[in-house]
């Protein structure tokens, strides 16, 4: 599995959070979640809107440390 991490942080304030989304390895590559991860994170952010986003990273499935 290939993980997509966003950390995000409430626009009013410092509470931040990290958002995993998962994807199967036999589907989307490192290189594709690198690519495509600026876009995934947008539309995340469409659907919460009194967030921003601070980076996200892909990585191995359970090996990501928190960023």
């Amino acid at each position: 599995m290939i993980e997509l991490l966003i950390s995000a942080c409430l626009i009013s304030g410092s509470d931040c959070r990290e958002v995993s989304m998962l994807y199967d390895a036999q589907d989307v590559s490192l290189m594709t979640c690198m690519v495509m991860g600026q876009a995934e994170a947008a539309r995340w952010q469409v659907d919460h809107p009194n967030y921003r986003i601070e980076r996200y990273r892909c990585g191995i499935a359970g090996q990501s440390k928190s960023i």
